[in-house]
């Protein structure tokens, strides 16, 4: 199958080298013309590392030009952070095709920014955006073209824009994650499965000393204490109860199941917490301010959940606090902005009339 994979982070390079390493073809889109420059002198080659060793696959294409990477893509996926998505979509909407499958794990609704972005360049191919719950890996960046995979996920929920093109979005991520694949209905059902503004708030804000005393920190070893899974899980309550208020049924795939032994299995199976924090990949410097935890997951990801909250009729005082005390650590408003229904352009919408879009399309 040929995949273009867009970004150059820790999860693109992920994707890059676990979907060559599985026979697919792979087209990998970077902005930075010197790093292309450098991974193409390199051989356009990336060094994955897993539970079975080191394994050195060659990408087909490396390249800047974003048209060239979505040529022909069956495929077309791109963990960048959400904050980077208007941008990557204002340039990706022209080149969009008949049957091409935009998949952005995961996502903060931005499945939308990506369908508004193609509406908007004039461009009415029949495309289908989809998003999941978390990145398919857990992985880490080793070196310029090394990437570490600690663990693939093993369930993806997954909603698709517009709904009624699900089937053939979903036959087309199937064939990349083969297995994991669960639909959960539409697009904002995908949003509202995010695992990122559940688990990386409380842990960035409550463990805000200590990130900021040492040079290196593990947020989910040390880090994670019973005090800290108590507000995680009261958090995790209200995006469960907006799912509800909006007639999402389950799995809901509460974040709880991530750290147990027992019981239903999480998007990444069971032990996965263990081998994140034995890889010691996770031990890393995080700049309270800059940080994609504070900038997507909390700013982002949280006021997009009060925002959906508000038009269920949920009450949802943890996500206001955390988006009140993230904003005060890095000096800011988050209460404006951020990522909302109206910032959208959907906020003028009933929650009937929004059920309706994302069902049949623009």
């Amino acid at each position: 199958m040929k995949i273009a994979v867009l970004g150059g982070g820790n999860g693109s390079f992920a994707a890059a080298g676990d979907f060559a390493l599985s026979g697919h073809e792979v087209r990998l889109w970077r902005r930075n013309a010197d790093q292309v420059a450098a991974h193409r002198a390199a051989g356009s080659r990336i060094v994955v590392k897993d539970h079975t060793g080191r394994h050195e696959v060659k990408l087909a294409l490396v390249t800047t030009d974003i048209a060239e990477a979505a040529n022909g893509a069956e495929l077309i996926l791109c963990p960048a952070p959400a904050f980077a998505q208007p941008d990557i979509a204002r340039l990706l909407a022209p080149h969009l095709r008949d049957g091409q499958v935009v998949f952005l794990p995961p996502a903060t609704f931005g499945s939308m920014i990506f369908a508004q972005a193609t509406l908007d360049a004039g461009n009415h191919a029949q495309v289908s955006f989809a998003e999941t719950g978390t990145l398919p890996w857990l992985t880490r960046k080793h070196g310029p073209f090394e990437v570490a995979i600690t663990i693939r996920a093993k369930r993806l929920p997954v909603g698709v824009f517009p709904l009624d093109q699900a089937p053939h979005a979903l036959e087309v991520i199937g064939r990349a994650f083969p297995g994991a694949i669960e639909p959960c209905g539409d697009a904002l059902s995908g949003a509202l499965m995010n695992a990122g503004p559940i688990i990386h708030p409380p842990l960035i804000v409550m463990n805000a000393g200590p990130i900021e005393h040492f040079e290196r920190w593990d947020i989910h070893k040390e880090g994670t204490q019973a005090a800290i899974r108590r507000v995680t899980d009261a958090l995790d309550a209200e995006r469960i109860a907006v799912r509800e208020a909006l007639g999402y049924g389950p799995p809901h795939f509460p974040l709880a199941h991530h750290y147990e032994k027992e019981g239903e299995i999480w998007m990444y199976g069971r032990g996965s917490h263990d081998r994140l924090t034995d890889s010691g990949d996770w031990r890393e410097r995080i700049v309270l301010t800059e940080h994609r935890y504070m900038r997507e997951d909390l700013r982002l990801g949280l006021s997009l959940l009060v925002s959906v909250a508000d038009l269920a009729g949920v009450a949802t005082p943890l996500a206001k606090a955390f988006l009140a005390i993230g904003g005060a650590v890095c000096g800011e408003d988050f209460a404006q902005g951020g990522r909302t229904l109206d910032t959208l352009g959907l906020g003028n919408l009933s929650k009937a009339e929004l059920q309706t879009l994302l069902r049949n399309g623009f």
